[in-house]
């Protein structure tokens, strides 16, 4: 069920919810638009733009304009990816311009209404692009995904950001990175080489716990974790197979069960409160809520209201969903229309929470 939509100033491709009271209300959307610029002696010169806004989601809302009303907005460089720390409504951005930034989402001037995004801290990762950005569990350590191969590992610091370790994983544009929530020491990694791996990061450098690139036929472009079950392990490629993987062999992953989703899978979310439901951003083919349990992944709905590529997308979490499925709420997002819609899925009643 459509609840209410909106266009942003540039091309959207992420969407994330903040997770944590009083804020749970607040949805940031990143943009990345790719700019021509007249330089010296008329030469073309291109930027990396983009912005970072907050809209407030009631999806209950009699009043249809108190839906999704725009709160505040922050100009920046390209942003390929934002993540919300697990312990604080601190919002971590991976840009274009190699860096990643920290903000802080605060009340304006002691408002319960208003809101607005903070600089808290910014450091220069990379001459590269940085493409990923991911929390560890405790929020005391961030790892970024690099357009030159590389991940970094940079400590939470609030009065400076430094990388204290930077590896060449792959070969090519590393798309994602994710900690491991059980066992904080493991990082994987998915890249545009088509290998997905793991690397310890109590080893300096990291060591390749293990690297699979015979599965994958394409890019491995983002990768989860069920929230109940640790050895069960989600990948999504733009070969267009999402992945279940039984993580309890760690050298030697098995590869259980692939479904085909019918576009190239962008990003994968976990359901809040449901373990085995997951949102997947299908690039050329919308969304789908897809069912991913041991040994089996079956498509539950699909949303193609989008006109373009399919790229950020985002369960709101609440206290109405923690105990009512069918109050589930999702933001989802398409990149060239510069589209952002807020949406209620249909097939979710009476499913089991938590």
């Amino acid at each position: 069920m459509d609840v209410e939509s909106c266009n942003l100033s540039g091309n959207a491709d992420a969407v994330e919810f903040c997770p944590h009271r009083p804020f749970r209300h607040v949805l940031a959307a990143a943009t990345y638009t790719l700019q021509e610029q007249a330089g010296e002696e008329q030469q073309q010169q291109q930027d990396r733009v983009g912005t970072v806004s907050l809209f407030s989601v009631d999806a209950g809302a009699e009043d249809e304009s108190r839906r999704l009303r725009l709160l505040h907005t922050v100009e920046t460089a390209g942003v390929f990816d934002m993540k919300w720390s697990p312990s604080a409504p601190l919002l971590a951005q991976a840009d274009a311009h190699g860096r990643l930034v920290l903000r802080r989402l605060e009340h304006e001037d002691g408002s319960d209404e208003g809101v607005v995004l903070t600089d808290v801290v910014a450091g220069n990762i990379s001459s590269s692009m940085c493409l990923y950005v991911d929390w560890n569990q405790n929020a005391d350590s961030l790892a970024v995904a690099l357009s030159d191969g590389s991940l970094s590992v940079v400590p939470m610091r609030e009065d400076r950001l430094e990388v204290s370790e930077q590896w060449t994983a792959h070969q090519y544009e590393v798309w994602t990175c994710y900690f491991d929530r059980a066992r904080p020491h493991l990082l994987y990694s998915g890249s545009d080489d088509c290998s997905f791996g793991c690397w310890d990061l109590r080893e300096s450098p990291s060591n390749a716990v293990f690297r699979n690139k015979k599965t994958h036929t394409m890019g491995v472009c983002c990768i989860a974790q069920n929230p109940l079950e640790e050895n069960m392990l989600l990948t999504g490629s733009y070969d267009e197979f999402l992945r279940v993987w039984d993580m309890r062999s760690m050298m030697k992953p098995v590869d259980e069960k692939s479904l085909n989703l019918g576009g190239g899978v962008w990003r994968l979310k976990y359901h809040p409160n449901i373990p085995d439901i997951v949102l997947a951003a299908c690039m050329h083919n919308g969304f789908a809520i897809v069912k991913a349990g041991a040994g089996d992944a079956t498509i539950m709905e699909t949303y193609c209201k989008h006109e373009s590529l399919a790229y950020g997308a985002d369960w709101q979490t609440s206290e109405a969903a923690e105990h009512n499925t069918d109050s589930s709420v999702i933001a989802t997002c398409s990149f060239y229309d510069r589209l952002l819609r807020v949406w209620q899925p249909e097939n979710l009643v009476n499913h089991p929470t938590s």
